[in-house]
């Protein structure tokens, strides 16, 4: 037998007994289960109602895109800083958990398109004596370590050459901590900051002022890897907004006009 029979021959013997790759995609459909990782101390996008369920526009958003996809949704309670090992790890599916798509994080999870879009400001107490962004020098601030304006108010403490920097685990412990007067201000979405502010759980904290931060795009995530999911949900993300189904979580959850999703000269 010539030598390119017998190489032929054996790939196709390999062929047929290697098992075939699985597709993320197929095995949500076929489990009947979409688990979604989503921060549930982060509202309006997600918290729990008076009886402990799961509400927010994440929670809606998962919801809708486990109905696209025929299958039920189950909402995985996941804190800020475990999203990405939630995912790794096998715990969840996707994340629709407002994750900034930042490029240190794509060395581990793939990116949708946006499928919203944060602007960030200054939440303080009344008697802390912050009036503004520019107020923070020299204070102590706080925010969640890792996250998108997290980072972005430590590089400023740096920059500043005076005032601390403390990092948190959860959205909850930096508001307990700022009521309690252990920091002084924090920055966080203008959507966190209001919905906080007309709870009144944590009384005497006032918002002043945007802080001067790029807009914070978001996407929902998924294992690198998995690029059918994931062109379906980018599919989706286009779907929820061309049918006004973006628009109309917004409203419910935030009020107002939804803000563009197009970042200028990047996406259309």
């Amino acid at each position: 037998m010539k030598t390119s029979l017998i190489i032929g021959s054996l790939l196709t013997a390999t062929a047929l007994t290697s098992p075939a790759n699985a597709d993320k995609l197929d095995d949500i459909m076929a489990s009947g289960t979409l688990r979604c990782a989503v921060v549930l101390d982060f509202p309006p996008m997600g918290s729990r109602d008076a009886d402990n369920n799961p509400i927010g526009f994440d929670v809606d958003y998962c919801n809708d895109l486990a109905a696209a996809l025929g299958v039920e949704a189950e909402i995985v309670e996941t804190p800020f800083p475990d999203r990405i090992p939630a995912l790794v790890s096998g715990r969840v599916d996707v994340g629709v958990a407002s994750t900034s798509d930042t490029l240190e994080r794509a060395r581990t999870a793939g990116f949708t398109i946006p499928y919203f879009a944060f602007t960030n400001v200054v939440l303080t107490r009344e008697d802390a004596g912050v009036e503004d962004f520019d107020g923070l020098k020299g204070k102590t601030v706080g925010s969640v370590g890792g996250t998108f304006e997290g980072i972005a108010l430590e590089d400023n403490v740096k920059e500043w050459g005076e005032g601390s920097f403390r990092p948190y685990q959860s959205q909850a412990d930096v508001f307990l901590a700022l009521s309690q007067g252990q920091i002084d201000a924090t920055v966080v979405t203008s959507t966190v900051a209001g919905s906080i502010v007309a709870s009144g759980k944590y009384p005497g904290l006032t918002i002043k002022g945007d802080a001067p931060y790029a807009i914070d795009y978001v996407g929902l995530i998924a294992l690198r890897n998995e690029y059918g999911l994931l062109n379906y949900l980018d599919l989706f993300i286009n779907q929820q907004t061309r049918t006004g189904r973006y628009q109309e979580l917004y409203g419910k959850w935030v009020g107002g006009d939804a803000p563009d999703l197009t970042v200028p000269n990047v996406y259309r």
